[in-house]
């Protein structure tokens, strides 16, 4: 009697196989993984940024906040963040109790001529005080960066004498003219000039080009970048600007966004107060939009001399 043995398929020989050539390959794994330590130097500088940001936008989150609640739970405690049945009756109380239409077209022509006024006076003194050559430039550039540490209180009294005199009292060019010129600009500026190659200015001297065409036709435009920050910062500050119009404009048809808000400061009595910050919020939406637009130039005229 025979028996024939049942053939086993090649296939799940090699398999067979090719699994335990695979287990005696396959290195022993550690028992339990070892973590990778945490970077504490990361975690310290994302805590702090984070803390920074709370501080910084905790204020502005509050004010938007609070005028988006009813005037009766404006000073209600605790406080409550999140306005869970939004309220706009206190802007449309801002539109009723001041004339917010004439308050942004004053500060928008104030604060937008001073900042092309300043990007120009700032372009022209830098490139000044950078390249050309004249008696007593140290000096003169030495008292130019000396008018930065002197306040606006101290300086108000005369400006206000000039303008008086010139006849501009309770004007809006009462705002601009003394405003234009600008010290940290021109610093900013000839900073900016020398960091260009005066190869350029040799190159358009030698084909004839006088000092006022170099400026015009090669170096005013590398310094875009640059007069993009002077702007920037001219506009943010001038349109948050209180004293001067406060001490050089009288009649209401002048007044800045800044000035015109105080009338607002009536309904704190009442209790009020989402009116106040409503109002509050109205005027910071011209500079958010402004810095928004102008974030990319402000970062490349921060960031140009960088790689130098």
């Amino acid at each position: 009697m025979t028996t024939t043995a049942t053939p086993v398929p090649a296939s799940s020989n090699r398999g067979a196989h090719t699994g335990s050539a695979r287990r005696d390959r396959r290195p022993n794994a550690p028992a339990t993984r070892r973590r990778r330590a945490p970077d504490w130097s990361l975690v310290g500088r994302i805590a702090v940024l984070v803390l920074a940001a709370a501080l910084t936008l905790g204020p502005v989150l509050w004010t938007l906040s609070t005028s988006l609640r009813p005037p009766a739970d404006s000073l209600r405690l605790p406080p409550s963040f999140i306005p869970w049945d939004p309220d706009f009756t206190s802007y449309a109380q801002v539109f009723k109790q001041v004339d917010m239409a004439l308050l942004v077209l004053n500060s928008a022509l104030v604060t937008g001529l001073i900042a092309v006024g300043q990007m120009i006076s700032a372009a022209l003194a830098g490139y000044a005080f950078a390249f050309l050559k004249f008696r007593g430039k140290g000096a003169l550039f030495s008292l130019v960066l000396a008018t930065m540490m002197v306040p606006v209180q101290v300086t108000i009294v005369p400006v206000f004498m000039l303008i008086r005199g010139m006849g501009l009292s309770d004007t809006l060019l009462a705002l601009i003219l003394p405003a234009i010129p600008t010290a940290f600009g021109t610093f900013l500026m000839r900073q900016y000039f020398l960091g260009l190659p005066a190869e350029l200015a040799e190159a358009a001297a030698i084909d004839g080009a006088s000092p006022f065409r170099i400026f015009r036709s090669v170096y005013a435009p590398l310094a875009m970048p640059g007069l993009a920050i002077v702007g920037i910062l001219a506009f943010n500050f001038h349109w948050n600007e209180f004293f001067r119009p406060l001490i050089l404009t009288i009649s209401e048809q002048n007044f800045t966004l800044p000035l015109g808000l105080v009338s607002l400061q009536g309904n704190m009595g009442t209790g009020s107060i989402s009116v106040v910050l409503a109002g509050v919020v109205l005027s910071m939406i011209p500079a958010l939009v402004v810095f928004l637009v102008g974030q990319r130039s402000l970062r490349d005229g921060l960031t140009a001399g960088a790689g130098k």
